[in-house]
C-alpha cells in the first residue's frame, strides 16, 4: 500500500479544517470506549477535528479521556427527540462514523435510519449502526458509505453466514456491497473489500487484534480518509492495511497484553513512515 499518494507533502499554509472533519455519533450508558477509538483513531489518521455525539456518561468520558475531543452530551440513549440535533452538528463535518458502542434497541435502531436517511455526509457504519441497516436499507439508499462489519455484524446486514474461506467471503462481500450500492469491508485474518465490482483483500493485522475497540479504530481512520475527501474504495483499502499494520507493530511490543489503545500510538507511525510499513 502506497501511503504516499493519499499524505501528500503539506502546504505550509495549511489551516484547520483543511483535512477534514469527523462527526462520531456513538456511545451508550455501559459502552463508552467506542466513540473514543473511533475519534481517537481519525485524529491519528490525520483528520483535523472531532465531534462526539452521545449519551452524556459516554461524553464525559470522552471529554475525560483527550482533551483533543469536542464533546457534545445527549440527555439519555441516542434517540427520536435528538434527531434535529444531530443532523445540525453533521453540518460542521467532511464525514460522520456512526454506530459504535450505541444501544441495541429498536428505538436506537430507528433513529440511526432516520439520522441516515437524512445526514448528507460520507459515512462510515459499523456495528449498531450495520444492525440497524440490515433491518431496512432504505436510509442508505444513494449515500457515500462504508460499512465495516465483522461476521457477525456481517449475517445480521445479510442473513448470510460467511465461512473461512477467502474466496467464499469475496464473492460474499461483492453480492453484498453490489446489494447496498456501498463499500463493504469485511473483516477477518485476511480482510475483504469491495464496491460491488473490485474486491480487494487486505492481509495486514495479527491474531492479537481481538480485543475490543480495534474495530472502531478501523472505523475512524475510515473517517479520517473520507473527511479529507479519498474515494471511499480507496479509503477503506487504506484503512485496512493502516490499523492492520497498527495492530503488528503493538502486537510486537504487547503480544497477548496488547489493548486496542495501543494501536492509537501506532496509527501515526505507520503513517509517517510509509517505506518501513
Amino acid at each position: 500500500m502506497n501511503l504516499t499518494t493519499i499524505y501528500s507533502r503539506r502546504s505550509a499554509w495549511s489551516h484547520k479544517g483543511d483535512f477534514g472533519a469527523v462527526l462520531v455519533i456513538g456511545g451508550s450508558s455501559n459502552h463508552t470506549g467506542s466513540p473514543i477509538f473511533n475519534a481517537g483513531a481519525a485524529l491519528r489518521a490525520g483528520t483535523d477535528l472531532t465531534y462526539l455525539v452521545g449519551p452524556k456518561r459516554a461524553m464525559d468520558v470522552a471529554a475525560c479521556s483527550m482533551p483533543d475531543f469536542i464533546t457534545h452530551p445527549l440527555d439519555g440513549e441516542l434517540s427520536a427527540r435528538h434527531v434535529s440535533y444531530v443532523l445540525k452538528l453533521s453540518r460542521k463535518a467532511t464525514a460522520c462514523i456512526i454506530g459504535g458502542g450505541l444501544a441495541r434497541t429498536s428505538e436506537t435502531y430507528r433513529t440511526i435510519r432516520e439520522i441516515l436517511s437524512k445526514i448528507s455526509v460520507p459515512l462510515v457504519i459499523d456495528a449498531e449502526a450495520i444492525r440497524a441497516v440490515g433491518q431496512n436499507a432504505t436510509c442508505v439508499k444513494g449515500k457515500i458509505a462504508i460499512l465495516t462489519p465483522h461476521a457477525d455484524e456481517f449475517f445480521a446486514l445479510t442473513d448470510v453466514r460467511v465461512t473461512q474461506s477467502v474466496r467464499v467471503r469475496e464473492q460474499e462481500v461483492r453480492n453484498a456491497a453490489k446489494r447496498f450500492c456501498t463499500i463493504i469491508l469485511l473483516k477477518g485474518n485476511t480482510d475483504i473489500i469491495s464496491d460491488g465490482s473490485k474486491c480487494i483483500r487486505n492481509k495486514t493485522g495479527t491474531p492479537y487484534m481481538t480485543k475490543g475497540g480495534c474495530g472502531d479504530t478501523l472505523a475512524g481512520i475510515c473517517g479520517a480518509l473520507l473527511a479529507r475527501g479519498i474515494d471511499p474504495l480507496r479509503a477503506a483499502c487504506a484503512a485496512a492495511y493502516i490499523n492492520g499494520r497498527a495492530g503488528e507493530k503493538a502486537a510486537k511490543k504487547y503480544g497477548e497484553g496488547m489493548l486496542a489503545s495501543d494501536l492509537l500510538h501506532e496509527i501515526a507511525n505507520v503513517i509517517c513512515n510509509p517505506k518501513k510499513s
